[in-house]
């Protein structure tokens, strides 16, 4: 229910608000605040004053008074050390929707920085209870284009989604499983690819609870009574691996990792093993001072437990698409049971936990971008470059699979390394290098040896594109490439095909299909195409 605003009175309880002593709920988040200075502050509370005093009849179906949503929204945002504007945009994040303060007001009273986080949070609010597949496709494009705008929309928008997930139980269940199902497989996958982990555990742990409900009730209740029964070896390995680091004299801290469902759940799904075969390993993470002690605590390891034939990753060397630096390491524990360890710095785990979030700075060109901040920019900026796709629902498809990256980095013959998704081919690599040699391929080598385009590359391999001026994509590499880039580009080049080229290219489609099957096209009677037409809804 939207309640009249009197403006101008709106504008007077406000200063008289900020006169005062600080509400509660304010004091609160300004001590989590700590890192940003005076006029800051006083921006925050302005922010928190006016959406209060907007939100005062409101109340949210747990039965809260309002404001402890876009509070909380802000503490989470506070919590990754995002800068004051965009702490006051979550503040503000529902007024434009939800309350009569309008544009112009907030504009005048905030200034354009934080009208604008505003309204591109606003714009996707809208957006979410669209119902047709199309219209859900569309809204997706608007959020992915939003955050190419500013990254900050998205982050307010991830928090936003994360603590209506921490109160997703006042929901009914049919609208918790649809938004719980809506959480895992767009907003969880957002926050991974911009390396924000902290949040991405918490949504897919809030989305698998309610989401699969009677999955994560068997695993939960497995992994409880597995867990029970680990405590005493998990205290024993972590024992002895900080004796051995005491001796070198090594500054470190070891944590034993907590087993995520979901992730428990994936890894069943994904590599077809049973739960006792996924929760029956131990995890621990190791944080040390310098990046030279991290290979120095992975020899140390390796000493006292024998390291698992190719179970090993270094994220430090190579960081993952999404600037994640680590050391991964499998190692057989006692009794053969299986051992993974991460071994990273300090500043490699803050990172890992708040990826683009983590030492903010706004700025796109500020040369002391993080790692996580440069790769997720790199993403963005694909991002853009297809985003003149013709469907909405073509978008969705192709920058779903960028959501979903795994850890393939090939080279080219000049030693650059490139990140690509699992499964991906030749042709892949190809647009990757730059879509000029995509367009123009006409074979390929893998570590010299010629191979078929379409062959599917792997970690570590070098690549090798053999180009020519006179050729032409071809149609039929849609069937098997895998990135966005190369999709979209074989699509517009399609699309720009005139009707002669056209009716070429469908004649040697076809023959070729044909011949695959052993036939020729005068075997096909016009009675079997014409039925196939009819199946095909094809009218002429």
């Amino acid at each position: 229910m939207v309640y009249i605003i009197d403006m101008e009175a709106l504008k007077k309880s406000a200063d008289e608000m900020l006169q005062k002593k600080p509400p509660k709920l304010l004091k609160q988040l300004i001590s989590e605040l700590h890192y940003l200075d005076e006029p800051d502050i006083k921006i925050v509370s302005k922010a928190y004053a006016y959406s209060s005093i907007a939100h005062e009849h409101q109340s949210r179906k747990t039965g809260e008074p309002y404001i402890i949503h876009p509070v909380a929204v802000a503490s989470i945002l506070g919590s990754l050390h995002l800068d004051a504007a965009a702490i006051s945009a979550g503040l503000l994040h529902d007024v434009l929707e939800d309350t009569e303060i309008d544009e112009s007001l907030l504009r005048e009273e905030f200034g354009e920085e934080i009208f604008t986080l505003v309204d591109g949070v606003s714009k996707l609010d809208r957006l979410e209870d669209e119902g047709i597949k199309e219209n859900q496709a569309e809204s997706f494009r608007k959020m992915m284009l939003a955050m190419v705008q500013d990254i900050r929309v998205i982050i307010i928008k991830l928090s936003d989604r994360l603590h209506n997930m921490r109160t997703i139980y006042a929901l009914e269940p049919r609208k918790q499983m649809k938004k719980a199902k809506e959480t895992l497989e767009i907003f969880a996958p957002i926050a991974n690819r911009l390396g924000i982990y902290n949040i991405r555990r918490e949504l897919e742990k809030e989305g698998f609870k309610y989401g699969y409900p009677y999955r994560h009730k068997i695993i939960s209740s497995s992994l409880k009574k597995k867990l029970g029964n680990q405590k005493k070896i998990l205290k024993q390995i972590s024992q002895r691996i900080s004796k051995r680091l005491n001796e070198e004299s090594i500054q470190f801290k070891i944590i034993s990792r907590e087993k995520e469902l979901f992730s428990v759940y994936e890894k069943m799904r994904s590599r077809r093993l049973p739960l006792e075969q996924i929760i029956d390993v131990y995890g621990f993470r190791i944080i040390v001072d310098e990046p030279s002690e991290c290979y120095q605590v992975l020899g140390l390891v390796h000493e006292l437990y024998k390291p698992i034939m190719g179970k090993f990753k270094d994220y430090i060397a190579i960081p993952r698409v999404n600037g994640y630096q680590s050391i991964h390491t499998s190692l057989l524990g006692p009794n053969g049971t299986p051992i993974e360890i991460q071994i990273r710095t300090l500043e490699m785990d803050r990172v890992a936990e708040n990826g683009i979030a983590a030492h903010w700075k706004y700025k796109a060109a500020n040369p002391s971008d993080t790692t996580a901040q440069s790769k997720a920019r790199e993403w963005l900026a694909s991002i853009q470059e297809i985003q003149g796709s013709s469907h909405a629902e073509e978008f969705l498809e192709s920058v779903k699979v960028d959501l979903y990256p795994d850890k393939v980095y090939v080279f080219s013959p000049k030693g650059d390394i490139f990140r690509l998704p699992s499964k991906s081919t030749c042709v892949d690599f190809a647009y990757a290098v730059h879509t000029d040699v995509g367009n123009s391929c006409i074979g390929a080598k893998i570590n010299r040896v010629q191979v078929p385009l379409r062959s599917v590359v792997e970690s570590g391999q070098t690549v090798e594109i053999i180009t020519s001026r006179y050729a032409n994509p071809d149609p039929s590499w849609l069937s098997f490439v895998t990135t966005a880039k190369a999709r979209h580009n074989l699509r517009s080049y399609l699309k720009d095909l005139n009707l002669e080229q056209t009716i070429v290219l469908g004649k040697r489609l076809f023959n070729n299909a044909l011949d695959t099957l052993g036939k020729k096209q005068r075997s096909i009677k016009n009675k079997q195409i014409n039925k196939l037409l009819e199946i095909l809804n094809f009218t002429p």
